[in-house]
């Protein structure tokens, strides 16, 4: 705290404290000069002013480079900003700011209380505009000495003028010698100190953008007076400089501490500000993309909308032939955008094959995998190209991240979770995502658009389709007339156990007399009793996605999605039971309900005859469940796509309350390599 008393107060600390001012942390020098600044309202044409001040030190620069390099680059090349036909300069501030930065000793205390008192001045005016002043300020005199130093040998009046400035200690043989390297280290830093302005001026304009859409701004809008300090007090040490090397007294301001700090200020803005406009396309291509879905267009000029950059050169890799092809071979088709991350496994990628191999007889549709990836990496693109080797569709080849990902994060719901997205020739959507009806009916829910699934939600026998391809090397033959109890849990013993129970009731006379067919089929578990992975892997995908289709709708579940809802809810527990006759669910339960079912079996056993097997079944199961009802819960991946406000209970007409939870069973999980 003395140290910052002292320097406020302008009294010279020990020598020891000399470089506390570079020290300083970001916090510190906020501190102190927030207490110079007031939010007024002092307006003027800062950008002309700092048109007119970039063109000065353009050329000035320019021509410094030319006398003490040697160098003989014309000035044509330099673009010349035009302020506005009304600018007023503001002279009297200008000259204020010229006498304050005048003919003070070197020393960085001395360059800070300097700095100081030009911030007290400007207190009214906004960051930006302090930095402009003082550079504009620096400009005139600095822009004036290299004008008459660059006339001194032609003109009569400049040659006078010059005299006086002490123009011929500087530009005259010795002079150079002697002085040329520090007038080339100052010319430097005032070019990276004017870029610095500059950047912060960028940085000003795109204010216009909210920082929840652009979050790069948000750290860097607050590090900006900061900025303009270290502005300000590398244009004093400049101007000491040129004190220094005019008077030809010895001295020297040191800039080199101020060039390392000037030089990681402009690294950190020109990252800001490409991230910024990274962030900024980003938002830019939502909103366009909104707009082309509202208004429909070809669907060529919808895929290059989404994934490309106005600059890059659109094209496909053709996975049949491996070769690059335009974007025209999706003019006028059906296309299906397969959107994922690289962390996808072969089971997933193995869903759309037979889906290709439809389609690709008829020609009219096409799959295209779009892979969203929003740091590239050498490991990432080898891990794209094996993944894209086990895909004979089109995929995008672009290595920068995809133009549309905030579209398609937020119209979409894309949450890292395949999705499968279907757009008509006209750029319409006609499905957000048929991945789910693809993973149960397959080509069956053709064309894939929501008139398609709305005719196959109405059927009530599900479970052939469930259960085709859940186990290829053993596939279930479902007869209409046959009732099948499908069942599995985490507990074997309870599975021993039901199996031998159920195999009792199959077997019963009472069963046998009412010529009723029982079958038993084991969900996911192999000869030794244990787990099969693949297998429960795919049978609980396919319910889920029945289920999520199902609930995507906004009319009531009907009795079938209700009794999936319910299997769901016990995925997790010791045992579970399915109930159909032929492929239509009649019930489900939970494996401690349904056993003791099959237990008392004997008390309902002779209503089978009278009223049928399935409803004295229910009806019993019905009884037991208003002793014996355990809790009811859902659990829905995150990725699925959109997630429903609310969930009424399949058991009860209550609303079930949300949690969030977090799983890893180490198995299924992202493709880490593959061969």
């Amino acid at each position: 705290m003395a140290t910052l008393k002292m320097l406020l107060s302008g009294s010279q600390p020990p020598a020891k404290a000399e470089h506390s001012v570079l020290t300083m942390s970001d916090d510190q020098i906020m501190n102190i000069i927030y207490a110079t600044h007031v939010h007024g309202d002092e307006k003027f044409d800062v950008d002309s002013l700092f048109a007119v001040t970039e063109n000065i030190l353009q050329r000035a620069t320019h021509l410094v480079d030319n006398v003490v390099l040697g160098t003989k680059t014309q000035q044509e090349h330099l673009d010349e900003k035009v302020p506005k036909a009304s600018f007023n300069p503001p002279s009297c501030t200008l000259k204020a700011l010229s006498c304050e930065m005048s003919c003070k000793a070197p020393g960085e205390e001395i360059a800070h209380k300097t700095t100081l008192s030009i911030l007290n001045k400007l207190a009214h005016y906004s960051w930006d505009a302090k930095a402009v002043l003082t550079l504009a300020a620096f400009a005139l005199d600095y822009g004036d000495f290299w004008m008459l130093a660059d006339l001194h040998s032609s003109d009569q009046l400049a040659k006078s003028v010059g005299i006086l400035k002490r123009v011929p200690v500087v530009i005259k043989r010795p002079g150079l010698q002697k002085y040329g390297k520090a007038i080339v280290e100052m010319n430097n830093l005032i070019k990276a100190t004017l870029e610095v302005i500059e950047s912060i001026f960028e940085l000003e304009k795109l204010t216009v953008y909210d920082t929840k859409d652009v979050p790069a701004l948000a750290g860097a809008m607050d590090r900006i007076p900061v900025d303009v300090y270290w502005a300000i007090i590398t244009v004093v040490a400049c101007t000491t400089q040129m004190c220094c090397i005019t008077g030809d007294e010895g001295k020297t301001q040191e800039l080199s501490p101020f060039a390392q700090k000037i030089n990681v200020i402009l690294n950190v803005l020109r990252r800001t500000i490409k991230l910024a406009y990274e962030q900024i396309e980003v938002i830019e291509a939502y909103r366009k993309l909104k707009k082309i879905f509202q208004t429909p267009s070809e669907v060529m000029e919808v895929f290059k909308a989404l994934i490309f950059h106005k600059d890059a050169e659109p094209s496909l890799i053709d996975g049949s032939t491996n070769k690059l092809v335009s974007i025209d071979v999706l003019k006028k088709k059906d296309v299906l955008f397969f959107i994922s991350s690289l962390n996808i496994t072969i089971e997933e990628i193995s869903i759309l094959k037979p889906v290709y191999d439809g389609i690709t007889k008829k020609d009219q549709h096409k799959i295209v995998w779009i892979p969203i990836v929003e740091h590239w990496t050498d490991e990432l693109r080898k891990k794209f190209e094996v993944l894209r080797s086990k895909m004979p569709w089109y995929t995008v080849q672009y290595f920068s991240p995809v133009v549309g990902i905030k579209f398609i994060k937020e119209e979409w719901n894309f949450k890292n979770k395949p999705i499968v997205v279907v757009i008509n020739p006209r750029g319409k959507v006609e499905h957000p995502n048929a991945l789910h009806i693809i993973k149960v009916w397959g080509m069956k829910a053709f064309p894939f658009t929501k008139e398609a699934e709305d005719v196959l939600a109405t059927k009530e026998d599900v479970m052939e389709d469930i259960m085709f391809g859940v186990n290829p090397r053993s596939p279930v033959v479902i007869k209409d007339d046959k009732y099948i109890f499908f069942y599995g849990g985490k507990d074997n013993e309870w599975v021993q156990q039901f199996t031998k129970k159920a195999t009792v009731l199959a077997n019963d006379p009472a069963i046998k007399e009412a010529r009723i067919s029982i079958e038993l089929v084991l969900v996911g578990k192999n000869e030794k009793g244990q787990d099969d992975v693949g297998i429960l892997g795919r049978f609980w995908d396919k319910m889920e996605s029945f289920f999520f289709s199902k609930t995507e709708k906004k009319t009531e579940p009907d009795a079938v999605t209700r009794e999936i809802q319910k299997l769901l809810s016990y995925k997790n527990e010791s045992g579970w039971v399915v109930l159909s006759k032929g492929s239509k669910v009649i019930f489900t339960g939970h494996g401690t309900t349904i056993t003791k079912v099959v237990d008392e079996f004997e008390k309902w056993k002779g209503y089978v005859r009278e009223i049928g097997f399935e409803i004295i079944f229910k009806q019993y199961h019905d009884k037991v469940i208003e002793v014996n009802r355990p809790c009811s819960r859902v659990d829905i991946p995150l990725g699925v796509g959109k997630i429903p406000e609310h969930m009424h209970c399949p058991h009860c007409p209550r609303v079930m309350e949300t949690y969030i939870s977090f799983k890893c069973c180490h198995v299924d999980g992202a493709l880490n390599s593959l061969h």
